[in-house]
């Protein structure tokens, strides 16, 4: 994994084929860049036709910026193919103003984009938590925006932004909800190992056991996620499910710690799917 970071506690975990990097601070042009040059290409891969258009993920940026928004996270997708890595998919996690650093969680925006044809603009919603150092992706409670690469899309991205800034009302009650309903221990396990399943696919007679058990997932980190709520058991859950790091066993027996998960398309697809799976446990409970 390559890493660049102006703060090293805040350092995001990728994998082996994505550039990242996560500040305290708005990030500036110069670091983006050497975290994420797919962000600053100059144009459209070659690949592309005619029919597509290319904006530049910068001047979109750009105008978001001019409009409050600031990021804080960068990553990006590298390419096997020689030369694309500057157009591949790339990430930016962005907060408003005034939102900027609120604790314990801050909303963010969270903008992907490619110059290679393999993503539409997209604007999603999201959280950050401070004391883990975590970016989550909000589920079923907030608008999805995509946008095609046809015509000028620059103020239609930034509409977006605002209509996602809208949704953060409704993050922010469900995410109320969960910290206020309390888990039974039983509840807490069948909630890790849904997530397991999710993680590494529904185990069937025959086939090895995941690395890891249920009972792993929920494991706390720090003092701070130690308790029985919906929110504490998520934010546990998650974290293990996605920075990895935990010990078991591989298919074959081996001693492991398992992986982080390593692509940004999967990275968003699970953490949302974790969110959807929190979401309904709290409808269940209700």
């Amino acid at each position: 994994m390559s890493t660049f970071t102006t703060t090293p506690q805040l350092a995001a975990r990728f994998g082996r084929n994505t550039f990242v990097i996560r500040s305290e601070t708005p990030l500036a042009e110069d670091q983006m860049r050497r975290a994420a040059p797919s962000i600053f290409a100059e144009g459209k891969h070659s690949s592309r036709s005619e029919r597509y258009t290319y904006i530049p993920t910068i001047e979109v940026l750009r105008g978001l910026r001019h409009e409050g928004f600031e990021p804080f996270m960068v990553c990006q997708s590298k390419s096997r193919i020689e030369g694309k890595t500057e157009f591949t998919k790339h990430m930016i996690r962005l907060r408003h103003a005034g939102q900027v650093n609120t604790r314990p969680e801050a909303n963010e925006i969270i903008l992907i984009n490619s110059h290679d044809g393999a993503s539409s603009y997209q604007m999603l919603a999201g959280q950050f938590r401070f004391v883990c150092c975590n970016g989550l992706v909000v589920g079923d409670v907030s608008s999805d925006i995509r946008l095609p690469h046809k015509g000028n899309i620059r103020d239609e991205v930034i509409e977006g932004a605002f209509r996602v800034l809208e949704d953060f009302e409704a993050v922010e009650a469900s995410a109320d909800a969960m910290k206020a309903l309390r888990l039974q221990p039983e509840e807490e396990r069948a909630f890790a190992t849904a997530a397991l399943a999710l993680r590494y696919g529904e185990r069937v007679e025959g086939q090895p056991p995941a690395p890891v058990s249920a009972e792993q997932l929920i494991e706390a980190r720090r003092p701070e996620d130690l308790g029985h709520s919906l929110w504490t058991t998520f934010q546990r859950v998650q974290e293990n499910t996605m920075k990895g790091g935990q010990p078991g066993r591989g298919a074959n027996g081996r001693r492991l710690h398992t992986r982080p998960v390593a692509s940004i398309d999967r990275s968003v697809g699970l953490n949302r799917a974790l969110w959807v799976l929190a979401e309904e446990m709290r409808r269940l409970k209700a």
